[in-house]
């Protein structure tokens, strides 16, 4: 028998529960799911009391900590990323495997050695992106090498969205579908990547203005953005000489526009917090934002507002602000707040997913090659749309292929020790045959030739 601990069982772990529930009878495992608030799982695990269980648990507890990993063979960490380091630890001192759809951060991978020699696996970023996207890149770029191409450019986009039936009268065509604050400040920081081999660099003040423009077989057209650190994934992909390369999150168009306004009048800003009454309207905090008037001057703050980001008054942009309440007589609602915290509480609002929506996932990669002469470009789209507000197709990306992995582990097939990312084909092939075979994610391939 095998026991598995899931650490955090909120929205994205919809899928994953599902996926080891279908499995602990047939794999024989043990499933203990840890969470703050175990409450809402008793409905999911009611018909499953054999083989799982959920108990509270909080990181705060260290005991608990201890005493619920020293008794699982495989731990599961779906925490927020900055709590996965204080669950490696505690696997190191039991020496129990752990899985996580997270990136590996620089604190994680210096404990690589450590679990080498402990003989375990510390499995990251075997989600979505990072995870999904690693495999259906490393196929494809597998089999242009073993046609014997030579990559010039390879670009890879994801975005979490909302399918075209639900995005509605929302004229950003988004909603959250995964932590917000994430979303909020998407971007801080410098982006990096390299073009024809010259590294280029887009600050944040402008990284939303700079977009590249994507079709999608089936679903139109996406805007996407350069995430901030696209050089790193050569080593891991093997392609330190390839002269372009650019990671991207995709969003509908017109979204990143306003987004860029959002940043350019500071809303954006976690930096420090701006000693606020919970009372303040969204038009005094507008207000607060823009230059002082002329006096016996007189204009509607939406006028002002536009002559600030130097847009039309009937522009787009500020149509979509508009839509948020920017300028309405509703409360910020938090007291000495940063700004970015003001502007997630109110996107909460606007951007919550409602019980009938479906989300969707986008993800494309754009390869180009030359073989024989020839440039090829090589396409691989993916899109998964989600069956409700709990099993969102964000749930099912990032849940499925890390329960997969983790069912690899456990059965002996994944024998790297140490940190580990599924850049192997010995473990992505095979996640993304059960993928399509099982669940229809599956990409879908074009390749022209000039």
């Amino acid at each position: 028998m095998a026991r598995i601990l899931l650490l955090g069982a909120g929205r994205s772990a919809s899928s994953l529960i599902q996926y080891l529930l279908r499995y602990a009878p047939v794999e024989n495992w043990q499933l203990t799911v840890g969470d703050v608030n175990p409450a809402h799982l008793a409905p999911v695990l009611a018909a499953h009391s054999e083989f799982a269980r959920a108990v509270p648990f909080s990181i705060e507890e260290e005991d608990r900590l201890e005493e619920l990993v020293a008794a699982a063979d495989v731990v599961i960490s779906m925490l927020p990323a900055l709590l996965h380091l204080t669950v490696a630890h505690a696997c190191l001192r039991h020496r129990r495997h752990l899985a996580t759809a997270s990136y590996v951060s620089d604190d994680i991978r210096a404990l690589g050695p450590e679990a080498e020699a402990a003989g375990i696996t510390l499995l990251m970023e075997c989600g979505l992106d990072p995870g999904l996207d690693h495999m259906s890149a490393m196929a494809v770029l597998r089999h242009i090498r073993a046609r014997g191409g030579q990559l010039t450019s390879f670009k890879s986009y994801c975005g979490g969205l909302m399918a075209p039936d639900s995005e509605g009268n929302n004229p950003w065509r988004y909603k959250f579908t995964w932590n917000p604050r994430n979303v909020v400040l998407a971007g801080q920081g410098t982006a990096k990547y390299l073009e024809h081999g010259h590294p280029r660099y887009i600050p944040y003040q402008q990284l939303f203005r700079r977009t590249e423009l994507l079709d999608v077989p089936g679903f139109g057209q996406f805007e996407g953005y350069a995430n901030r650190d696209s050089l790193s994934y050569r080593a891991p992909y093997g392609l330190d000489a390839i002269p372009t390369i650019l990671r991207g999150t995709l969003r509908r168009p017109g979204y990143c526009a306003a987004w860029a306004a959002l940043v350019h009048l500071g809303l954006t800003d976690d930096s420090g917090r701006l000693g606020n009454p919970a009372t303040m309207t969204w038009a005094e905090l507008l207000e607060s934002y823009l230059p002082v008037l002329r006096p016996g001057l007189q204009l509607p703050l939406s006028t002002r507002l536009a002559q600030y980001l130097n847009l039309a008054p009937e522009s787009e942009e500020i149509s979509r602000l508009q839509w948020l309440g920017l300028w309405s007589d509703e409360v910020v609602g938090l007291a000495d707040a940063t700004p970015a915290q003001l502007l997630e509480r109110l996107l909460t609002r606007k951007w919550q997913l409602q019980e009938g929506d479906h989300d969707m996932i986008v993800m494309q990669h754009l390869f180009e090659f030359e073989l024989n002469g020839k440039t090829h470009r090589s396409t691989s789209s993916l899109v998964v749309l989600g069956d409700d507000a709990t099993h969102t197709a964000m749930a099912k990306t990032v849940g499925l292929p890390l329960g997969m992995a983790v069912r690899r582990l456990l059965r002996g097939e994944l024998t790297q020790r140490g940190v580990v990312i599924p850049t192997s084909p010995d473990l992505y092939e095979p996640i993304l045959a059960e993928l399509r075979a099982d669940y229809g994610i599956d990409f879908v391939e074009q390749e022209t030739t000039r």
